[in-house]
């Protein structure tokens, strides 16, 4: 070949090298600026670099992301042969890894996502946490809760049982806030007419426990004034007329919550501890949650909880003795069970060292009883699952938690109250069951514990997290009652009209 005709063909191989290196300085500049708006994801699953990571600068002063890319892409002579499963992989991987980068800069939950909407009325802070202390900036109804160690705190002891509005609101509060990592079963939206149910952030058990008695010169105590006022409000809202309230839910887990209110709000779907102080036209089971307890013992660590052998009582019980109601089984039993060897029945306190006195006492028993008192239920059902303490629960009228979907019998006793006054019925029942039986149930305990959690942020699976499941059943229950009772109601507005 002659010298002149190489030379064009050393132009063109110039031209090609030339070429190349712009089309990859182009492409490393696009990635560098990757994460600035103008770029589409597009662009980057289209660029394939040859066996590197690209790092880009992200938002972060000083932190870098690294970003996976295809190894390598097929050449013009393989472009008709099929894929093969390792390609496949490798796209499948990359877009994948991407999509999570994605998922992870997203803010909150996705609503379409979320198994139930809720709408969240802006009360004023005089409702929520104004109750506990808490003042805001002027017009700041909300505190600021995407730090947890900076929320406003609620008060310890006996009120912390009943903190199940706290709990609720806390979670719908963070399900907008961004960097807070929770489930999102449930999240807030801004309009009323995409939300499955309207929230009332009302702190109903913290009013009644710390405002409900009057003080100085008062002739109506803060607690019946705000109840008289949400009544007020509610009954003015758009939302509360085009149902009846059927789509509002109201915690009153305290039983003397809402005792001024209850009656009028009674078409609302109510969370609470039991149904001990309620007719049933106001509250029930069809419409209502029960909710558990905040317990007030310490959670037993899976590691550290005792086995059978570990546990030389055969049964605990620590609380007041005398009781009104249907309370006064625990008097009974009490001289029945007192004097026995490996039993603890006495009267006992959160007071002094009482707390920490029964959670070594059930952390050390077998069985924990759980007797109703005044209501049928109490804190002590709780205390017991989380000390993985095999409760034995002697209350005819108790509702439990969550019992559509947890059989309690898989890790609870329970016995009739008329049973248990018998002579020697309750310790014989108990003293039957085998090592066998009992590690089954304390196995099974373990496992449910966490669905009686409650905190923040919510994790999945625990009490936050089982309520707002529970909300979304009874949803379903009353949207299918609606819609059943509208079957007619179209036609019959048709024929009105004809």
């Amino acid at each position: 070949m002659s010298e002149k005709s190489m030379l064009p063909s050393r132009f063109l191989f110039c031209l090609i090298t030339i070429s190349m290196f712009l089309l990859i300085l182009s492409s490393l500049f696009l990635l560098q600026f990757s994460n600035t708006s103008f770029i589409p994801n597009s662009v980057f699953k289209l660029i394939l670099v040859n066996s590197t990571s690209v790092y880009f600068k992200s938002s972060g002063k000083n932190e870098q992301t690294k970003l996976p890319f295809v190894t390598s892409v097929a050449s013009p002579v393989d472009s008709k042969r099929p894929m093969g499963r390792e390609g496949s992989c490798q796209i499948s991987n990359a877009s994948k890894k991407m999509d999570a980068l994605g998922q992870g800069r997203r803010k909150g939950c996705d609503p379409n996502q979320a198994h139930l909407r809720a709408f969240m009325y802006d009360l004023p802070p005089e409702f929520h946490f104004g109750l506990l202390g808490w003042t805001g900036k002027a017009n700041q109804i909300w505190p600021n809760v995407s730090n947890p160690g900076r929320i406003p705190s609620y008060p310890g002891g006996l009120n912390l049982q009943h903190s199940i509005e706290y709990w609720l609101t806390l979670d719908l509060l963070s399900s907008d806030t961004p960097n807070i990592a929770r489930p999102c079963s449930a999240i807030r939206v801004k309009n009323s007419s995409q939300a499955d149910i309207i929230f009332v952030p009302f702190f109903s058990s913290l009013s009644y426990n710390r405002h409900s008695r009057l003080h100085g010169k008062e002739k109506v105590s803060v607690n019946k004034m705000l109840q008289d006022k949400l009544v007020n409000f509610l009954m003015g809202q758009d939302e509360w007329k085009q149902l009846g309230g059927k789509n509002h839910l109201i915690v009153a887990h305290h039983p003397n919550s809402m005792l001024d209110a209850r009656k009028k709000l009674g078409s609302a779907m109510f969370v609470l501890a039991d149904f001990g102080r309620y007719p049933v036209e106001i509250a029930n089971i069809d419409k209502d949650v029960i909710a558990p307890y905040k317990h007030v013992l310490r959670s037993n660590p899976v590691a550290d909880s005792a086995t059978f052998e570990g546990r030389p009582l055969l049964v605990y019980f620590q609380g007041a003795i005398y009781r009104k109601d249907g309370g006064a089984i625990r008097q009974e039993l009490y001289y029945l069970l007192r004097d026995e060897k490996d039993v603890h029945f006495t009267f006992g306190s959160v007071r002094g060292n009482g707390i920490n006195g029964a959670s070594e006492g059930m952390a050390s028993s077998k069985f924990c009883l759980n007797i109703a008192g005044d209501t049928p239920s109490s804190n002590r059902l709780f205390d017991a699952i989380v000390s993985h303490c095999v409760p034995v629960i002697i209350s005819d009228e108790i509702e439990l938690p969550f019992e559509d979907v947890l059989d309690y019998s898989e890790f609870c006793i329970f016995v009739r109250a008329s049973d248990a006054v018998k002579n020697g019925f309750l310790l014989n029942l108990l003293r039957g069951i085998k090592r066998e039986k009992w590690t089954k149930m304390w196995e099974r305990l373990k496992e449910i514990a966490h669905h009686f959690e409650y905190q923040y942020p919510s994790q999945a699976g625990d009490a936050v997290d089982m309520i707002w499941g529970a909300v979304s059943r009874k949803i379903s229950s009353i949207q299918n009652k609606l819609h059943r009772k509208n079957r007619y109601r179209r036609s019959q507005i048709l024929l009105k009209r004809n």
